[in-house]
């Protein structure tokens, strides 16, 4: 398999979608897998307005069917739906070749915070897009149920991980000098993140914020009091979640929340409405709180024994994401650029192709 990958999101973004991609192209090496990324990198682009981290490439489908023979996909898969995603569908449909799309992003409410446009308009747009696929994933069941009731279909599970290795309980004081309890939130600093209702709570001890973006300096002035700390990595991230005593997260439109797996992982309870993503990820499990009020979860959440947490995140493993993420790409392959096959033919169609990813 030699598998093109198509993102409008990479680096210096720092998301769960980056992340998600950079494992699943390390995971295809010991499947087997030849992997080919196209991204902002390799085109010009300009930056999107009010958010130049992110970049907007300047492509065409004519502009991809140029460099096709080089690329040389036996599989595509298209992880976002910006210009480069939206320039590798409309080759694939001009060669009649069969591709795999993801769903993020709850782009229409990402654009509806910002600008005057119905939810609906671009939930329909979004439609047409995965549309056009042969089968599209998605992080979570309840998610899965969400787009399904849009008339999004074609859904295909595709669940993901944690490093449990880099991302564990550790000794020491990563916040010497603050009052506890720590209440942490880690992610980009942007509107529809909903960070003002974690930092407009009335909590005891501190509040920490980890990451960047658009919306720090409405932020810092919005809590003073809070502690910003900017965008970590590696090491020093690991150890600030594991310095926490709780892991706030206020989003209400993130499709799962990488985040919330890398602190159950350092044993840290988390806080957070009952929205998709939390109600997957921590549901019932006792790891964590949920709440339409978020200072009760907070506070609820301080009581809970953070080996349970630690225990919950050990099932949710890299390996087992792309199992399933080959799997579905094998599928989709094996059904060709069609999509009005019924999903109960779907297995069978895929045939022995699938079961190699098994």
């Amino acid at each position: 398999m030699r598998l093109l990958i198509a993102t409008d999101a990479w680096h210096p973004q720092v998301n769960g979608v980056v992340r998600s991609i950079e494992r699943m192209t390390e995971a295809g090496r010991t499947l087997g897998v030849e992997t080919v990324l196209l991204t902002p990198a390799d085109f010009a682009c300009v930056p999107m307005p009010g958010y130049s981290e992110i970049r907007l490439s300047l492509v065409t489908a004519g502009r991809v069917l140029a460099r096709w023979d080089r690329l040389a996909p036996t599989h595509v898969h298209i992880a976002t739906e910006g210009p480069i995603g939206h320039a590798v569908r409309g080759a694939c449909l001009r060669r009649g070749q069969a591709f795999t799309t993801s769903y993020h992003t709850r782009f229409p409410e990402y654009l509806a915070a910002r600008a005057p446009v119905p939810e609906a308009w671009s939930y329909a747009w979004l439609r047409r897009f995965h549309a056009a696929g042969s089968g599209t994933m998605v992080s979570t069941p309840s998610l899965e149920r969400e787009l399904s009731a849009r008339g999004f279909a074609g859904l295909m599970r595709w669940t993901r991980g944690v490093d449990t290795d880099l991302f564990r309980p550790c000794d020491g004081d990563a916040f010497p000098g603050l009052p506890r309890p720590i209440f942490l939130s880690v992610g980009r600093l942007a509107v529809e993140k909903n960070l003002s209702a974690f930092l407009s709570l009335d909590l005891p001890g501190s509040k920490v914020v980890v990451g960047d973006g658009p919306d720090r300096a409405r932020l810092q002035a919005l809590a003073p009091e809070a502690h910003f700390l900017g965008a970590l990595t590696g090491e020093a991230l690991a150890r600030a979640y594991a310095g926490a005593d709780a892991f706030v997260f206020p989003s209400l439109t993130d499709t799962f929340g990488i985040v919330l797996l890398e602190a159950l992982a350092c044993g840290v309870p988390v806080a957070a409405f009952p929205v998709t993503g939390p109600l997957d990820v921590i549901g019932e499990t006792g790891a964590g709180a949920l709440d339409h009020d978020l200072r009760a979860a907070a506070l609820a959440a301080l009581g809970l024994p953070r080996a349970r947490c630690r225990d919950e995140a050990l099932r949710y493993t890299w390996a087992e994401s792309a199992r399933q993420f080959y799997e579905n790409i094998a599928l989709a392959h094996a059904l060709g650029p069609m999509r009005a096959i019924p999903r109960r033919l779907r297995s069978d169609a895929a045939g022995d192709e699938a079961k190699r990813f098994a």
